[in-house]
């Protein structure tokens, strides 16, 4: 991704952010820029936002209101909004389900890229991250550098219980506790312990993660 498309991506995240306020609804930054809020690596992905299903006709009213071009792909659980060639997802459906209210609920405020906006939480991020894990999409080099980088704000006894059922996402778990990034979740359950990595200070501080695309960085990071 070179400087011209990263911009364009950063500027189309904070008119999403700000419409979507503006509107009312209910919605929280997803995906790998929420990743990188909470302190993961950078990447060069494209922006996800989910929203509640039933918001989907106001948000996409108030995505074309503005200067981005919104589009409907094929898929039938998100839509587009592209500002030139970057492109934001707005997400309604999670691996075929209703967005849950609880997330909106358990999303925390972020100052992201000079625009205030909820951001999904680090449990629910690794636990969607996972959910969608098959035989075909099971890159766990993507996804490793994200679960060391959170293991610290993970309650991964319920990242366990959310996964349970899906062998790629259960066998990623073990992973972890073979590279000694966290404990496996039965092994926490079983010890009555709370769900940690090796130590806190591995984890990003608040302080610097609620200024991850702050409008002073020259290069901010991604995800």
């Amino acid at each position: 991704m070179d400087d011209s498309h990263r911009a364009d991506l950063h500027e189309a995240m904070r008119i999403v952010g700000a419409a979507l306020s503006e509107a009312g609804i209910p919605f929280a930054l997803a995906g790998g820029f929420a990743a990188w809020v909470h302190g993961a690596p950078q990447s060069e992905h494209d922006a996800d936002f989910v929203i509640r299903e039933q918001d989907r006709s106001t948000a996409w009213e108030a995505l074309a209101a503005t200067e981005l071009r919104v589009e409907d792909p094929v898929e039938n659980w998100l839509f587009k909004a592209y500002n030139g060639d970057a492109l934001v997802d707005i997400i309604f459906r999670l691996d075929g389900e209703t967005v849950p209210e609880a997330m909106f609920e358990r999303a925390e405020s972020f100052d992201v890229f000079g625009v205030p906006m909820p951001v999904m939480q680090a449990t629910d991020i690794l636990s969607e991250k996972m959910r969608v894990l098959t035989e075909q999409r099971c890159n766990f080099s993507n996804l490793l550098p994200v679960a060391r980088a959170l293991r610290e704000q993970v309650d991964w006894v319920e990242v366990a219980d959310r996964i349970a059922g899906n062998p790629y996402a259960e066998a990623f778990l073990y992973l972890l506790d073979r590279l000694e990034v966290v404990e496996h979740p039965d092994t926490l359950r079983d010890a009555g312990t709370a769900p940690a990595g090796e130590s806190a200070g591995d984890a990003a501080a608040p302080e610097d993660r609620e200024t991850r695309g702050a409008p002073e960085l020259t290069q901010p990071r991604i995800a």
